[in-house]
């Protein structure tokens, strides 16, 4: 190789060296944004000979604004867990009586729960059976028949149980309401044994997992039609059953479904409501399951009180009223 080649050679890698790390600087300064650490990049860039001691300062910017980072995201951490229990502390539970509450955030995804266990579904697994029908159409890739749809409003509209025990049938029974459920993501949930749908077992975990089905598009199932045919039947809800979480909303939004049911064995009930309400312009998703009421009265209270606590998780304080029309049925 020619000497006189060999200064030419290194000049020409300065000079890609300088303009790599004037590309790598401004790349920097772009991202940063003006940050600590992009500013003192350039300064270690125009003073090679200070590098090492300015990335050293660089490294510690960089790590003590992390670390601000993630104290400001831990003290804006809420525990939505110990807000619900707080809020329960304040709803009357009768001796004997048991309550498990779920609630969620569908904007945000957060959650929170109250209580736990499974419980008797009784009415609200008409939700359930309807979801099913709907994803075995889909799979067929059909619609519902006439007969499927009249059957359908009057289960869900007003919990009418001949219409629920012919789409029950029509389902599978519990082996086609358990093959939906896996599915749907509802691990805690067995359906009833034979024709009994209405002591299907469940937890009100799988509960808001099954109306996320109904209410949120991402990860469902269920196609768009399907969904909207099942939140406009929850809409539509009899006015003597008009109570349980809807009295959570502070306004006419709501979808919901309940199941009410006095076990012979014990002479006391199950009283279950399921739905999504808006308080304060905001939508929740909320589950509430409850087991050894006295009266069905007593029961209704028992999980309008839970709603409210579960929906001011999220929303603040509600005071939703009761609805006065009780179930006829």
């Amino acid at each position: 190789m020619d000497s006189s080649s060999r200064p030419r050679r290194r000049r020409r890698a300065r000079r890609s060296r300088r303009r790599a790390l004037l590309s790598l600087a401004l790349s920097l300064a772009a991202v940063g944004g003006g940050t600590a650490a992009g500013a003192m990049y350039m300064t270690s860039w125009a003073h090679p000979r200070t590098a090492e001691t300015v990335s050293s300062s660089a490294s510690r910017a960089t790590e003590g604004e992390e670390a601000a980072v993630e104290s400001v995201t831990e003290a804006a951490a809420v525990d939505r867990d110990a807000l619900l229990a707080a809020a329960m502390g304040s709803v009357d539970v009768a001796e004997g009586a048991e309550v498990s509450v779920a609630v969620l955030d569908p904007d945000s995804g957060e959650s929170a729960s109250y209580g736990g266990g499974a419980f008797d579904t009784a009415s609200i697994v008409k939700v359930d059976i309807l979801a099913a029908l709907l994803l075995q159409a889909q799979d067929a890739g059909r619609t519902l028949t006439a007969e499927e749809k009249t059957y359908a409003a009057a289960m869900i509209e007003n919990s009418d149980n001949d219409s629920t025990s012919a789409l029950w049938r029509a389902i599978g029974t519990a082996d086609g309401l358990d093959a939906a459920n896996e599915r749907f993501g509802l691990t805690g949930t067995a359906g009833g044994d034979g024709p009994l749908w209405g002591l299907t077992q469940t937890t009100a975990a799988d509960q808001l997992a099954l109306l996320r089905q109904v209410f949120d598009a991402e990860g469902s199932e269920l196609g768009e039609a399907s969904r909207a045919y099942v939140r406009e039947l929850m809409e539509r809800i009899a006015v003597g059953q008009r109570w349980g979480v809807s009295a959570a909303a502070d306004g006419a939004e709501w979808a919901l479904k309940n199941g009410w049911l006095r076990r012979s064995t014990t002479g006391l009930w199950v009283i279950n409501s399921i739905g999504r309400v808006t308080a304060g312009g905001h939508g929740c998703l909320v589950a509430v399951l409850s087991r050894g009421s006295a009266t069905q009265e007593e029961g209704i209270a028992l999980t309008e009180a839970a709603a409210r606590a579960a929906v001011s998780v999220f929303a603040g304080d509600t005071s939703g009223a009761a609805a006065e029309d009780q179930p006829s049925s």
